[in-house]
């Protein structure tokens, strides 16, 4: 999966990731492989808040947002984010 840079979220509280191509998500199955991997998640059915070391929001659209100001920290949770969400070969 592919996603544009990071950037800065409206609330500069936050980084965004937006996937580079559309896409719908499983939730359900994103939240199933986190919660195997011992990872605190609440489904709220549209999107995924899960409890890193901050929080992230993971949306059935492919975006990410990280609730950190510092973007060497927003880019490593992106990228353990990442491995959950199993896409196919050529997805997003």
């Amino acid at each position: 999966m592919t996603f544009h840079a990071l950037q800065v979220c409206a609330s500069r509280g936050a980084y965004e990731a937006i996937p580079t191509e559309p896409m719908r998500l499983d939730l359900a199955g994103v939240c199933t492989r986190m919660q195997a991997e011992g990872i605190d998640v609440v489904d709220a059915r549209v999107m995924l808040i899960a409890r890193l070391e901050r929080e992230v929001t993971v949306g059935r659209d492919g975006r990410i947002l990280i609730k950190t100001n510092d973007v060497a920290q927003a880019e490593r949770l992106l990228a353990v984010i990442e491995r959950f969400l199993e896409l196919p070969p050529g997805a997003g």
